[in-house]
């Protein structure tokens, strides 16, 4: 239940990053530097919930492989 939980949290926490990441896509054309846009991009929180979200889902979908390579390493001796 607490990974149905998480995974719909780091589905949210994607979107919403993704979400704020292109509508600032503007500064762009206003006049700002791709390096500018990305010094702001960095300094706000709601666009770095996307990092976290992937980092979130890339855990919960690659932790199985984790837990089955133990068991798989257990069974040998």
């Amino acid at each position: 239940m607490i990974k149905v939980i998480l995974f719909i949290l780091g589905v949210f926490l994607c979107s919403f990053g993704l979400l704020f990441d292109l509508l600032y896509l503007n500064l762009l054309s206003m006049g700002y530097s791709f390096l500018e846009y990305v010094k702001f991009i960095i300094s706000r929180v709601e666009c770095n919930s996307l990092p976290i979200g992937i980092i979130i889902l890339l855990f919960l979908l690659g932790g199985k492989n984790i837990y089955e390579k133990i068991l798989r390493f257990k069974r040998k001796f």
